[in-house]
């Protein structure tokens, strides 16, 4: 989203307000212009500010539309130069005008990502058959297709051949390849990291978990209409109302009580000129353009007011685990050196004869023992076994063979003791990843590797909490991993094994329990559930375009803490909402009133319109200091 102080037209806006506004306070204070000129340059400003606005009041006029404001305003600024109020009159455009320009900063979003996405995804499919390229909506269910290491997985499908590691954080958000064999499922929209493989295709192009992604995510979007402001609303009551009003103040004293015919049409005209909501139509967009701006310094994108105004009225929170709650790489939490071996022996041959491997557990074992000060021995024969481990020989410790994997590659070498079984069993409820390891007399020791939680996610969720709104974790991740994770930052409700449909599932229930629900998430799994939700909430920096485009607001620097702060702002936003528009709508009141008894006064009544419109900014702005550290 573009600044708006970077539009040329913005600033011209600004700088007029500024002109018009000191030229009136200038006026009520006895120093006016030239009169040869004053006509000419306030029509400068009502025309070079305000022309959309009276074109469209005329155009309100033609079709008989009395509850558009712009009606209201085009009479107003007419009535005003027919009194010779040259400068209320350029007052009163420019205001309104800046209330306008201000509603629609933050609602305009960047271009959809969804579109890059679907041209990432591969056209085409390589048929085994007849051994070429085939369109992927001609390609029947069964069908046997090849694909290459590196390449995006075209269709749904089970392996029929061959054996590889798959990158399925398109689809489950999940950040570790998966080990993928012979009739292992895969999913178009992933990626093929290192093997060839074949595949029978399980559906149809238009039908796979990834066309059902973008399909989700469009429908949301599209379901989801503008709520109407306050002010759009009240115009349908309060234009024709003051228009009826004028009409009534010059009519039944001149035509049924016969009084002076001058005096109450200057009533008349002087009402339309103070009911123009200048005050009233700012009153919103200047609080929700000053919170938009908070948020924006402190690394939030919003891309519009309306989702400022949804988040005060939030009262459940949808949460994803990896990269949101948790950073989404795994780092080693637990080392159990067994048999005598110490910790130091461990992790230094283990990470020496995981030196050539590219797994992800592999590289946060080698991380570990670099950090401890432990540097990994050196090893050869390195030889890596898709779906179980690897081995190597430790040249440092002249171990034979170094065996490193799950339990279950460990016991075809070795007898597994009830230690070990009892230590991966543990870990494994706590949601954690074994790496067992022999150095060929029985297990060395098991390190345990886990998702590691970001050090603000327990206080998020719990200043959520004690603003009364639920949290609901929906992840892709095993049940297991979930329940661990949500444990430790205090989440009672949790739902894992989540496939992107049933996370939109889960949102539909939760928007049925709630009625307002926010959806915190990353990745192109989260888009559907992202967009059916009141408000969605990416994890901006980690997080993929689709998500950022699909959410409404995104945390460009990854810190779960400012979604409680956000919620605070919001809140806030809306109660100095509330006082601007109740205090506009009350010196409305005020002036209509002495219009209505005849005791009206234009200097006076505009010079209280501006106050009250000084007000309302002036206060409003101070939501730009609104700290994130709770009250």
């Amino acid at each position: 989203m573009d600044l708006p102080f970077k539009d040329k037209k913005f600033l011209f806006l600004l700088l007029s307000v500024s002109i018009v506004v000191t030229l009136e306070i200038l006026s009520l204070l006895g120093i006016h212009l030239p009169m040869s000129y004053a006509p000419y340059i306030f029509c400068l400003f009502i025309i070079g500010i305000g022309h959309e606005v009276i074109f469209n009041g005329f155009q309100s006029l033609i079709k008989f539309n009395f509850s558009s404001i712009n009606l209201l305003m085009t009479i107003a600024v007419i009535a005003a130069l027919y009194l010779g109020q040259y400068s209320e009159a350029a007052v009163v455009i420019v205001l309104y005008v800046l209330g306008e320009r201000l509603e629609d900063i933050g609602l305009e979003n960047s271009k959809s990502a969804l579109d890059k996405l679907i041209q990432s995804v591969p056209k085409t499919a390589l048929v085994k058959s007849v051994n070429k390229e085939i369109p992927l909506d001609e390609i029947e269910i069964d069908t046997i297709i090849q694909i290459k290491p590196g390449s995006i997985i075209p269709l749904d499908g089970k392996i029929t051949f061959g054996e590889t590691l798959i990158d399925e954080s398109a689809i489950t958000g999940e950040p570790i390849a998966k080990e993928k064999q012979v009739g292992d499922k895969v999913f178009a929209g992933t990626l093929n990291t290192n093997g060839f493989i074949e595949i029978a295709t399980t559906k149809l192009a238009n039908d796979t978990t990834f066309a059902k992604i973008i399909q989700l995510t469009f429908e949301a979007n599209a379901a989801k209409s503008d709520t109407q402001k306050f002010i759009q609303r009240f115009s349908r009551l309060y234009t024709p109302l003051i228009i009826v009003l004028a009409i009534l103040i010059f009519s039944i004293p001149v035509f049924v009580m016969g009084q002076d015919f001058n005096h109450w049409l200057n009533q008349a005209v002087t009402l339309l000129v103070i009911a123009c909501p200048c005050a009233l139509v700012i009153s919103t967009p200047v609080a929700i353009y000053a919170a938009i701006g908070n948020a924006s310094a402190k690394g939030v994108l919003v891309k519009g007011g309306k989702y400022i105004e949804a988040l005060a009225e939030i009262q459940a929170i949808a949460v994803d685990k990896t990269r949101t709650i948790t950073y989404g790489t795994p780092v080693v939490s637990d080392v159990f050196p067994l048999v005598g071996t110490s910790r130091k022996e461990l992790l230094s041959c283990t990470a020496g004869a995981e030196m050539f491997s590219e797994h992800p557990l592999a590289q946060a074992i080698i991380t570990a023992s670099k950090a401890e000060g432990f540097e990994p021995h050196a090893a050869k024969d390195f030889k890596s076994i898709l779906g179980k481990g690897a081995t190597a020989k430790c040249t440092v410790c002249e171990i034979d063979t170094v065996h490193v994997g799950k339990l279950e590659f460990i016991r075809e070498y070795h007898e597994i003791t009830p230690e070990v079984e009892k230590i991966v069993a543990q870990l494994s409820t706590e949601g954690k990843t074994s790496v067992v390891v022999s150095f060929g007399k029985g297990v060395a020791g098991i390190i345990g590797l886990t998702d590691q939680i970001k050090p603000d996610s327990y206080v998020a969720i719990q200043e959520l909490e004690e603003q009364n709104i639920d949290v609901i974790m929906l992840t892709g991740d095993s049940e297991k991993a979930a329940h661990y994770v949500a444990k430790q930052v205090g989440i009672s409700k949790v739902f894992g094994g989540l496939l992107p449909e049933q996370k939109s599932e889960e949102i539909k229930a939760l928007l049925q329990q709630y009625d307002k629900v926010a959806m915190v998430g990353d990745g192109i799994n989260d888009a559907p559930a992202l967009a059916l939700s009141t408000v969605g909430i990416a994890m901006g920096a980690a997080g993929s375009d689709t998500a950022i485009e699909t959410a409404n607001i995104a945390l460009m620097n990854d810190q779960l803490s400012l979604i409680p702060f956000l919620i605070r702002l919001s809140k806030k936003t809306m109660k100095q909402i509330k006082f601007n528009t109740f205090g506009a709508i009350a010196t409305k009141i005020v002036f209509i009133l002495l219009a209505f008894f005849g005791y009206s006064n234009l200097a006076l009544a505009i010079a209280a319109d501006v106050g009250v419109t000084l007000i309302v900014i002036l206060f409003s702005l101070n939501l730009m200091r609104f700290e994130k550290v709770k009250n």
